[in-house]
């Protein structure tokens, strides 16, 4: 399917790994010009490098901790000037945070909703001129089924992210005269950086145990009713297409991509 991306331009933050590093292949495959935005510089080059090196695409790496409103200031200035213009923004930046409510305190409430929440709203402030410049645009939120159905023990996380899907239908309705539509993506079990990390450490008392066996084991645990573990791919192919012309008559919908392990629509 061709999805009308070429040349048009992309930021994706949380873009060295996992289902960023994943949205950003795709979209780099399909012609577009992709900034990707992470921490660790070291990772975020290696990604860069991978992402180019399989689809001879334009590939822009920029260090950035979007925490900081000087540096969402910055990253979104420095994709401009190098890329000549921004389309589409897919705020994926944030890891999972989950526990029970007592034990969370201010300081964990403040720096969940920072990273998940606030800087998505500084950078699409931000990006907006440009977007409207161009005549339209895309902005991608990524979130969970959590904000929607909150389980046990799912704070501050299910809170954050249930304020993103709030941010994407308001933006929806704010948004829609100028042409920029904001759909959001809930993100379920999916394999990424995080998980493999929790792996490692599942090693330790289990060093036999293969990569694939822990997936298993944790689509098991979780009731995942298509039986597995989902693929950074898989997110990434549904996230390029709401990126793309095919999706022009899409906007404040939110879409699970969890093997129907959600209790809600």
């Amino acid at each position: 399917m061709e999805l009308g991306l070429m040349n048009k331009t992309a930021l994706i933050t949380g873009g060295s790994k996992g289902i960023g590093k994943a949205t950003a292949y795709r979209l780099s495959l399909e012609g577009a010009n992709v900034a990707i935005c992470a921490r660790n510089e070291g990772n975020l080059l290696k990604a860069a490098e991978e992402i180019r090196n399989q689809t001879k695409g334009v590939i822009l790496p920029i260090v950035s901790d979007i925490s900081r409103p000087a540096d969402v200031i910055e990253l979104v200035k420095v994709t401009t000037e190098k890329l000549g213009g921004l389309d589409i923004l897919i705020n994926n930046a944030g890891t999972s945070s989950a526990m029970p409510f007592e034990k969370v305190d201010d300081e964990e409430w403040m720096h969940d909703l920072d990273l998940k929440l606030f800087s998505a709203i500084r950078l699409i402030r931000a990006v907006l001129p440009y977007m409207r410049s161009a005549g339209g645009g895309r902005i991608i939120n990524i979130t969970t089924p959590a904000g929607k159905a909150p389980g046990p023990s799912s704070t501050p996380t299910s809170v954050s992210r249930a304020a993103g899907i709030a941010l994407t239908k308001a933006l929806s309705k704010d948004l829609a005269k100028d042409n920029i539509l904001v759909n959001t993506v809930c993100i379920g079990l999916i394999k990424s950086g995080q998980h493999e990390d929790r792996y490692q450490k599942a090693l330790e008392t289990e060093p036999k145990l293969t990569l694939n066996e822990y997936y298993e084991r944790l689509a098991l645990g979780r009731g995942v009713p298509l039986g597995r573990v989902g693929e950074a791919t898989e997110a990434g192919d549904v996230i390029a297409f709401l990126a793309s012309s095919n999706a022009s008559y899409i906007t404040g919908t939110s879409i699970n991509i969890d093997g129907g392990s959600s209790a809600i629509i």
